[in-house]
């Protein structure tokens, strides 16, 4: 592909019409509208479609725009690197997906690691679905992501697990909801009002069998992915909820609620997912290894 037919396509665009980039540009329209043409050609999709007397993109050409903006952005970041002090140490930018299912808390705590490095780091965080997430890890705008789960078999992404921990679940109360939950654990749940996580959460298919083994009951009042937002309900007195144990602490601490049991037949497992079968990102060593040696001791 000729980057400079590319390039005459992205500022066409990003102008708005032939007139306005050929004077961007300094080149007539007819020289332009030839350029464009030729990478027409190359790939064999029409970029633009007339209307009236303006141009609009067709649905190739959308497509074609959004990798056109990431080459030149990724151009504008080569020459900012390049004139960058002498000596002057580079950030290092570090994009991470955390699935909406994992603990906020808990997120931090695996990725404080990453910026504490002796080389400065640029994070870029951003939260989603797990299969939006891998998405992303497949088209490399992610260098990892923080799961509760591994990476499903059926997902045809080539990318890799990176187990780095496991804890098992504890489950707290609000003090003005403490006299319905009164008595041993788990009986004291039977009747009780819970909030618990979604469907689509690993520990929630462990819980429902944990239920029914132990012969408990309860009303269920909220189905919450978000765990910060299910903590925020369950300080409220709305109902019992879980997080791990790993979190026992600061879960009490920070929402005011006590712990009235744990069990260790409920296990949250977390997991690194990236495209490196062997990790080689800084960051990603840097998280892995803290994560096993200290926040799971694995």
């Amino acid at each position: 592909m000729n980057f400079k037919h590319l390039y005459y396509f992205w500022v066409t665009a990003r102008a708005g019409g032939i007139m306005r980039a050929g004077e961007q540009l300094h080149i007539t329209p007819q020289t332009l509208s030839g350029q464009i043409k030729l990478l027409e050609d190359r790939l064999g999709r029409k970029l633009f479609r007339k209307s009236g007397r303006q141009l609009e993109l067709t649905e190739h050409g959308r497509l074609a725009l959004g990798y056109a903006d990431q080459i030149f952005s990724l151009g504008q970041d080569l020459e900012t690197a390049l004139r960058q002090t002498r000596g002057a140490q580079k950030r290092l930018d570090f994009r991470v997906g955390v699935a909406d299912s994992v603990s906020k808390s808990l997120a931090y705590r695996l990725l404080e690691p990453a910026l504490s490095m002796a080389q400065p780091v640029k994070l870029l965080a951003s939260e989603g679905t797990f299969d939006d997430l891998l998405a992303a890890l497949a088209l490399h705008r992610l260098d990892l992501v923080i799961a509760d789960e591994p990476m499903p078999r059926r997902v045809s992404v080539k990318a890799f697990n990176h187990a780095l921990g496991r804890s098992v679940m504890s489950f707290f109360c609000a003090p003005g909801l403490k006299p319905r939950v009164n008595g041993p654990f788990p009986a004291c749940l039977d009747g009780a009002p819970m909030l618990v996580p979604g469907a689509s959460s690993s520990v929630r298919r462990q819980l429902e069998g944990w239920f029914a083994r132990h012969q408990v009951a309860p009303v269920v009042v909220g189905e919450i992915d978000d765990a910060a937002l299910m903590k925020a309900f369950g300080r409220e007195g709305q109902g019992v909820f879980m997080a791990p144990r790993v979190l026992e602490e600061e879960t009490c601490a920070q929402f005011g609620v006590s712990v009235i049991g744990r069990t260790d037949e409920l296990v949250e497992e977390f997991y690194a997912v990236s495209v490196e079968r062997r990790i080689s990102h800084p960051c990603v060593q840097a998280i892995t290894d803290a994560a096993r040696g200290q926040l799971f001791n694995l």
